[in-house]
């Protein structure tokens, strides 16, 4: 009964502090920069597949798939599908003039299931020169490895009364992982502008009269494969993108009756009625009340797109009135202000 009474009494105090709360949370729409960027002059794009298994690893990759009971081109399938996509994305932008896949470069030494050796910038320029490409993307290495469990089970089957009864059957699951990684080479610069390495794998199973049986329920794994191997390659397309995503900011409500109605405006969307109030406590003989305004005053001028004007009112927060949070506050919108100029010279290609 007393442990009753502490956990209820944890509650009640828990709910007390979050109506207490001095400030509130809100969500906004950001763009992030994309995660790798490409200057303005590489129009043209090679697109190579390093990931076919080399002379010297092909009986190692053939015990591999015997061992882990892949099909014979489920590896090579999932490549071509995951290097289509990342074409796909990249020529969807509009930003690239020509995006090429090139299958004619046979002799570039293969890798398995982790990143081969860098090519070298010879190599890269031979390349370039001899597709009229600007830079070159590399699926470095791409590898499934499917690991094969059996145990005995039952199913459902009709006799020949057609009554279903239960009758001893097999039940296989296959757990296979995806691995794969990317390489982007730009000679001019002679840099490896991003390397990157996903993994991810997907379960099925099946049941059937004997192992064979069990091992065709689960034929669609082919089709899943390439499925996720479609979405490894837009998604790392993507990584040359700006996106969009929600950020989290915590502004004040409490202090003088001002804030709390600019509270109730500000959840009804009004906020530049909420701002109107805010104004009205810059004055404030209070400092603290005044640091607060400042601070919300920071706010609603990040909520309308001007950082900079944000980044006065949170400065002002801080060192005319010692709002600690102003100061966090002032880093972040910093880091915003530069994370948008990269922004901007990324679109001005």
């Amino acid at each position: 009964m007393k442990n009753h009474k502490s956990i209820l009494g944890y509650i009640v105090i828990g709910i007390l502090l979050m109506s207490c709360s001095a400030t509130n949370n809100l969500t906004m729409g950001a763009t992030e920069p994309a995660i790798v960027h490409l200057p303005k002059d590489v129009q043209r794009i090679g697109i190579i597949n390093r990931s076919l298994p080399s002379e010297g690893n092909k009986q190692i990759d053939k015990i591999d798939q015997i061992l882990s009971a892949e099909g014979l081109n489920l590896d090579k399938k999932g490549a071509e599908v995951a290097i289509q996509a990342l074409s796909d994305k990249l020529a969807g932008t509009g930003r690239y003039e020509e995006i090429l896949i090139l299958d004619n470069e046979t002799e570039i030494r293969k890798g398995l299931d982790v990143f081969p050796a860098s090519l070298s910038w010879e190599v890269i320029g031979e390349i370039c020169a001899a597709n009229g490409v600007d830079a070159i993307f590399s699926l470095a290495f791409y590898d499934t490895d499917t690991q094969v469990s059996y145990k005995p089970s039952v199913m459902q089957l009709p006799n020949s009364l057609g009554v279903k009864v239960s009758v001893p059957a097999h039940e296989v699951t296959l757990n296979t992982l995806i691995k794969n990684g990317w390489r982007i080479y730009n000679p001019s610069t002679r840099q490896i502008v991003d390397e990157f390495m996903y993994t991810d794998h997907l379960v099925s199973s099946g049941k059937g009269i004997n192992p064979v049986k069990a091992i065709e329920a689960v034929a669609r794994r082919n089709e899943a494969v390439e499925e996720l191997s479609k979405n490894i390659g837009y998604a790392y397309g993507s990584r040359l993108s700006p996106y969009k995503h929600r950020i989290s900011r915590d502004y004040f409500v409490r202090g003088t009756d001002n804030f709390v109605v600019a509270k109730r405006r500000a959840q009804t969307g009004d906020w530049q009625g909420a701002a109107q109030l805010w104004e009205k406590e810059l004055g404030n003989s209070k400092a603290k009340i005044a640091g607060r305004a400042c601070y919300n005053m920071a706010i609603i001028n990040e909520i309308n797109g001007d950082l900079n004007a944000a980044m006065d009112w949170a400065s002002k927060s801080y060192a005319d009135y010692e709002n600690k949070d102003a100061l966090r506050y002032l880093n972040i919108l910093k880091y915003r202000l530069s994370q948008n100029e990269i922004l901007e010279q990324q679109a001005s290609r």
